[in-house]
């Protein structure tokens, strides 16, 4: 059972990699529509990896209640250290993918902002109290 949830776990990762890699490369083409459509598709694979790691870990936990005294690595065999390891690996990989990720949308955001500011007044808050913000493209009639 347990080399089951490994190989399910480390099929979500698979995925979920995959489609951030694709989010990665649209945010790239501006196609932020299919980034959002995408994200859909990513929660129930994170729930579904999140469900399969905790049952591993489950069945860990079961192994070592029934031999306390003994190191993990006698407790499992080659195949299950193998994937317990690949898994590892995928994670790590994983979390590149998405910090390369997180600095795109990040950037973006920023892009956005900053243009929207330039284009439309608005009021900023600070130490010496409130104060209106020129577009230098737009201006207000009053």
């Amino acid at each position: 059972m347990l080399q089951k949830y490994l190989r399910g776990a480390i099929g979500d990762l698979d995925a979920l990699i995959e489609l951030t890699q694709v989010d990665i490369e649209e945010i790239k083409q501006a196609k932020h529509e299919s980034v959002f459509d995408r994200n859909l598709k990513k929660q129930p694979l994170m729930v579904s990896f999140e469900n399969k790691k905790n049952m591993a870990q489950q069945e860990i936990i079961n192994l070592k209640n029934q031999a306390p005294h003994k190191p993990l690595s006698e407790l499992i065999d080659e195949e299950t250290s193998t994937l317990l390891g690949l898994m590892r690996e995928k994670l790590q990989v994983l979390k590149e993918v998405n910090t390369n990720y997180a600095r795109m949308v990040f950037a973006v955001s920023e892009f956005y902002t900053s243009l929207m500011s330039r284009i439309v007044p608005h009021e900023i808050t600070g130490y010496g109290g409130p104060k209106t913000t020129q577009s230098t493209f737009l201006k207000i009639e009053a």
